[in-house]
C-alpha cells in the first residue's frame, strides 16, 4: 500500500510539473534591422521607408543608369545620397517621368510615398547640376 502511495505522488508530480513555465525564459528576438549606412560618394536606393531593407548602391562617379536593375526597378521606397552630385530618380527609363532631386552630401528622402514615387523608381541621374 505504502507503495501504491508513493507511484500516485510521483504520478502527480509528474502531471503538474509540465503544466509550469519555465523559471528562465528567454526573450522573444527582436524584430527591428538596423539600417544598413550608404557609404561616402554613392547614391542608395532603398526597398523599404526610413532606409530599410538592402539598399541598392551606385557609386555616384560611375554615372547615370537608365534602367535600374531588377533587384530595385519599381521597388524603390527611401534614398539617401552620400555623394558631391545631385540624385534624380524617376518612374520611368531613360530618365522619364515624375522625378525628385536629391541633394549632394547627405540629402536623403525618407518616403518616397510623399513624391508619389514608392515602388516606382525605374532610372537615376546623376550629375553636377544643383537641385530645382
Amino acid at each position: 500500500m505504502i507503495k501504491n502511495l508513493m507511484c500516485g505522488a510521483a504520478f502527480a508530480a509528474l502531471t503538474i510539473l509540465p503544466l509550469a513555465a519555465p523559471a528562465s525564459a528567454s526573450p522573444e528576438p527582436s524584430t527591428q534591422r538596423a539600417a544598413i549606412d550608404c557609404p561616402s560618394g554613392y547614391v542608395c536606393i532603398y526597398p523599404e521607408i526610413n532606409f530599410g531593407g538592402q539598399p541598392w548602391v551606385r557609386r555616384a562617379s560611375d554615372g547615370s543608369v537608365k534602367d535600374l536593375p531588377s533587384a530595385i526597378r519599381d521597388h524603390g521606397s527611401s534614398i539617401r545620397n552620400n555623394s558631391d552630385r545631385t540624385a534624380r530618380v524617376y518612374e520611368k527609363r531613360n530618365h522619364s517621368g515624375r522625378w525628385v532631386c536629391v541633394t549632394r552630401s547627405g540629402g536623403s528622402i525618407h518616403d518616397l510615398r510623399g513624391y508619389n514615387l514608392n515602388d516606382q523608381t525605374r532610372s537615376l541621374k546623376i550629375n553636377r547640376n544643383d537641385c530645382g
